[in-house]
């Protein structure tokens, strides 16, 4: 079993289907997480980079089953932040040291969403330039959006594919939402030129462990820069939560079970930045920080207004949702620094596997 661990340490990419599918089982959770931590420092750093996240919009024309701000949730007050709003934040994001920041909304399509976004990103590029990383999460668009939003200024694009079995992909959203058109834009954005990041979610109704190995191999084949993952968890005004168990139990399950991709990941990728997800934090205050110290590098504090923040809820329980920007990144500045890490303030914190292709 140890030879496994090793074999994973010593070179990436180097693990089969079935040994992926070991490593999520592995009954040696702290040594599966030191393994991890040990590649993550060998690679990148005792260090984390935060991302600066603006929720400027809960619009969405998408109706996934799994999703509180899905269109078909009525419940939802609806809000869009206006273009100097969104920039003001993303300047606060600038001059507190963050070095990079992410944009995401529900998603849209057409004209007028994307020269929204555009004015936007060339708004943010006029002070920051190329200095200050911008991540984009807006979903499913065409080619020649990309590449509009890549030329005025975004640098990453994350598109969280959810599953990488497309049987399963289909339980979880209406028939009109294609797993391929997802993979296929995926393609898009490495052609225009983006560091390119996907995620899934970890104990989805249905969902075994080769399922989640397959979803390691999937990053590895659309040779992925960035992962942003996280454990399901049950948002009760939606068909895919709305009866579903959440029991003590079944949260600390949860919460292992992310850890354990972000371990198993890290061991077969190497060089790939991966983000704590803000819902590791909403199954355990210290969530985050058991992220990083399994592997992951990223954290994304929430900077949106707190006015706007209890209406983008994509799932029960987030965390923050009335903390101060500035408190938030005191207090995590301490954290961090509690467990041995280092923010690297001021930078872009590019992936090391974009660096070297």
């Amino acid at each position: 079993m140890t030879s496994l661990l090793d074999k994973a340490v010593a070179a990436p990419r180097a693990l089969t289907h079935r040994e992926l599918a070991e490593l999520l089982s592995w009954p040696d959770v702290d040594a599966l997480f030191a393994a991890a931590y040990e590649v993550k420092c060998r690679e990148i750093g005792r260090v984390v980079s935060f991302r600066g996240l603006v929720e400027f919009a809960n619009v969405c024309e998408k109706d996934c089953y799994y999703c509180g701000i899905r269109k078909g949730n009525g419940k939802v007050h609806r809000y869009c932040m206006d273009a100097e709003e969104i920039v003001r934040e993303a300047e606060w994001a600038f001059k507190a040291g963050y070095g990079s920041l992410v944009l995401q909304s529900g998603e849209l399509t057409g004209e007028k969403n994307a020269a929204f976004v555009e004015d936007v990103l060339r708004r943010i590029h006029a002070f920051g330039g190329d200095d200050f990383g911008v991540t984009i999460s807006l979903g499913e668009q065409s080619e020649k959006t990309y590449r509009r939003w890549r030329e005025a200024g975004a640098h990453r694009y994350l598109l969280r594919i959810e599953t990488s079995n497309p049987g399963l992909y289909a339980k979880l959203h209406p028939a009109d939402h294609s797993w391929e058109r997802r993979r296929d834009c995926l393609r898009a954005l490495r052609r225009c030129g983006y560091q390119v990041g996907s995620g899934v979610m970890a104990g989805l109704p249905g969902q075994t462990v080769d399922d989640l190995a397959s979803d390691i191999e999937f990053f590895a084949a659309e040779d992925l820069d960035m992962i942003g993952m996280g454990p399901y968890i049950p948002h009760a005004d939606t068909p895919l939560g709305k009866d579903a168990s959440w029991t003590p139990e079944l949260r600390k399950e949860r919460l292992e079970l992310g850890l354990r991709m972000i371990a198993a990941t890290r061991l077969h990728l190497h060089d790939v930045n991966i983000a704590a997800a803000t819902a590791l934090q909403a199954l355990d205050p210290e969530g985050r920080e058991k992220g990083l110290l399994a592997g992951a590098n990223v954290i994304m504090p929430n900077i949106t207004e707190t006015r706007y923040r209890a209406d983008y809820q994509l799932y029960a329980g987030k965390p923050c949702l009335n903390e101060d920007s500035t408190l938030c990144r005191g207090c995590l500045e301490r954290r961090i620094a509690a467990i041995g890490e280092t923010i690297l303030w001021n930078r872009r914190g590019d992936s090391p596997h974009w660096g070297r292709r």
